[in-house]
């Protein structure tokens, strides 16, 4: 070896090149690839399993997996906890350990999250083909399985030679430190080639900073903002995601105080104000608040703050009635900015909003308007303390009584994660947020069983900080494996574990769209072969004690809060199971989503479901 090269192998050389990269914002560095995720196989133990053992913590932690998916989970988890400045890697084999990463990479890129894949892929030379679990196309020799996760990358590359790694590393870098590209990195890796030695130059290895930009918008597109604030009678912001990414939240809280100018969240947004603020109309859309969407109907314009306007929000466009509405959108992406053909701002969350403080200087809306939606808050603060009050405490509690009782417990620096069933919704009309990461919402991809491995990637990445994963029966059963990760390593994620006997979120879907619950249930066979008998004999408060969880069972209100606070004050990992009473005791849907339902059939449920969507799409508009 030369002075200036050093000999390793591709998966020796990647893991020294990963422990030398650093992001840098507002003078704070940080790691940008903090530790690797792994479960090996033959695709990746002699080559990345081995570079890791040989690396050692300090260069490379190393965390224990029990599912590909979940480990992608618990990295993306950390990185939102950290506003995408750090991320985590992570590594599986070839086959089903590589496709399994797919529905977590398109969560993470959906919700501009970073994280990086590095799944093992077939030899780079063919010689010894086929491999076990190899993926043959007759047509195609270099495609593999891990071409499914060309589509959910923001980033993709196969490595077949050594020297090929060096390009690719510094683009897959560059990728996820960059808020306006960031999301799932993948570098597929052939298992031939991650073993193979190659003399690499030094200056590879050598300490790089990548620098998160805070990019000011354009002179030109903050004079037509300024001019559309001025001169709207209804103003409304929508906060996004971004907002937080940005740690924008100070500067939007600024904003308000001075212009007036309400706001209300998406479910990635929600927290950018806290709860009691008088601007803070809470959920916007189908989950929504009734302050929230009352106004959206009748705002002239709509300041997007850091957000993709999903058909929730939008209330799969029928939100936003006014003839004269207008959208002015504040993004750091063009591609999030110009939606609904809006007038833009493309620049950072933070920058953007201090510039616009600064030359709206005296403008704020008039005194009526904050009256009106301040009295609406009022209304709708009255609506949650209904849906959180328990008259009964030895009665068994509703789902919103849980959340009631859970917002009790928690301090304000508390995190309370969820992503999918009926919770979200729940959680978007009455969650009182307190603090901008205590609401942790996985909503882009809403997927099932995120919720417990995110736990731990938040809880890595602010140790110390109680956390909370939030999970029905039907996410429980999906994906509990990583329980026995956060019992390993002494994580002391709290799970609050409702039993509903089903999915209780599609199976009102299902009522409202003419399916009838159908198939919706977790319940034994009747005579007729439907699902519609006795409830299934599951105990999954003894399967999380299986896992080696503690579980506290709590069958009232009383021993409810009880639990929880008991649970907030172990340092273990710690389960809270609560049989909900299925009485519906949640706020009704202030605005629609639209859910196509069968155009023709012959049961009557699905007839009236078909009247009632024809009403609702009549509403529709398109925003040019």
């Amino acid at each position: 070896m030369s002075a200036t090269t050093r000999r390793l192998t591709t998966a020796q050389a990647l893991v020294r090149f990963l422990s030398a990269q650093y992001t840098e914002r507002d003078g704070v560095r940080r790691r940008l690839i903090a530790g690797t995720w792994g479960i090996f196989g033959h695709g990746n133990v002699a080559g990345l399993g081995q570079a890791l053992l040989e690396a050692g913590e300090d260069a490379m932690p190393f965390h224990q997996g029990r599912n590909e998916q979940s480990m992608v989970h618990a990295a993306v988890g950390y990185a939102r906890q950290l506003n995408r400045l750090s991320a985590q890697a992570v590594t599986t084999s070839i086959g089903p350990g590589a496709t399994n990463l797919v529905t977590g990479a398109a969560l993470a890129t959906i919700n501009r999250l970073p994280v990086l894949l590095l799944p093992g892929d077939y030899f780079a030379t063919h010689s010894a083909d086929p491999l076990l679990q190899q993926l043959e196309h007759p047509v195609e020799a270099d495609v593999s399985v891990n071409d499914t996760l060309r589509p959910v990358s923001r980033y993709f590359d196969r490595i077949t030679r050594p020297e090929a790694l060096i390009p690719s590393a510094l683009q897959a870098m560059r990728v996820l430190a960059d808020p306006a590209e960031t999301g799932a990195v993948t570098l597929a890796l052939p298992q031939d080639v991650q073993a193979e030695a190659y003399d690499w130059p030094e200056e590879f290895f050598a300490e790089r900073v990548w620098y998160v930009r805070r990019p000011a918008p354009d002179p030109v597109e903050l004079t037509a903002a300024v001019e559309a604030i001025r001169s709207a009678q209804r103003p409304l912001i929508v906060a996004g995601g971004g907002v937080h990414h940005s740690e924008a939240e100070t500067a939007l809280k600024a904003f308000v105080d001075a212009t007036g100018i309400p706001v209300a969240s998406t479910q990635a947004g929600k927290g950018a104000l806290r709860y009691d603020h008088p601007a803070d109309l809470g959920g916007i859309g189908h989950t929504g608040t009734a302050v929230s969407d009352d106004l959206a109907r009748t705002a002239d314009l709509v300041i997007g703050v850091g957000t993709r306007y999903t058909d929730f929000t939008t209330a799969s466009g029928t939100l936003f009635q006014n003839p004269a509405v207008r959208f002015l959108n504040l993004n750091i992406t063009g591609f999030d900015a110009h939606k609904l053909a809006a007038r833009t701002l493309v620049c950072d969350a933070r920058s953007g909003l201090e510039l616009l403080r600064e030359a709206l200087a005296g403008h704020r809306v008039e005194a009526s308007y904050e009256a009106e939606y301040r009295a609406g808050k009022e209304r709708w603060e009255e609506v949650v303390e209904a849906a959180y009050r328990a008259d009964d405490d030895s009665a068994v509690p509703t789902q919103t009584q849980v959340l009631g009782a859970l917002d009790a417990a928690v301090g304000d620096d508390d995190v309370v994660i969820n992503a999918a069933g009926s919770l979200p919704g729940d959680l978007h009309k009455l969650w009182r947020s307190r603090s901008p990461r205590q609401y942790h919402l996985e909503y882009g991809y809403s997927c099932m069983g995120y919720e417990i491995p995110a736990g731990i990637g938040v809880q890595q990445a602010a140790p110390g900080t109680p956390v909370w994963a939030l999970v029905g029966d039907g996410t429980y059963l999906m994906m509990p494996t990583e329980i026995v990760t956060a019992v390993q390593e002494g994580l002391p994620v709290n799970i609050v574990l409702i039993q509903n006997h089903g999915y209780a979120s599609i199976g009102g879907l299902s009522e409202e769209t003419g399916g009838e619950r159908f198939g919706t249930a977790y319940r034994f066979r009747a005579a007729d072969g439907t699902f519609t008998g006795a409830p299934l004999p599951v105990d999954l408060a003894a399967n999380a004690a299986s896992l080696g969880m503690e579980v506290l069972r709590a069958k009232t209100v009383r021993e409810l809060r009880e639990a929880l606070a008991a649970a907030r004050s172990s340092d273990r990992p710690t389960c809270v199971y609560v049989e909900t009473d299925p009485a519906p005791t949640a706020p009704p849907a202030e605005a629609w989503w639209d859910v196509p339902v069968a155009e023709t059939a012959s049961r009557e449920a699905a007839v009236e479901a078909r009247e009632r969507y024809d009403r609702q799409v009549a509403g529709r508009r398109r925003h040019l």
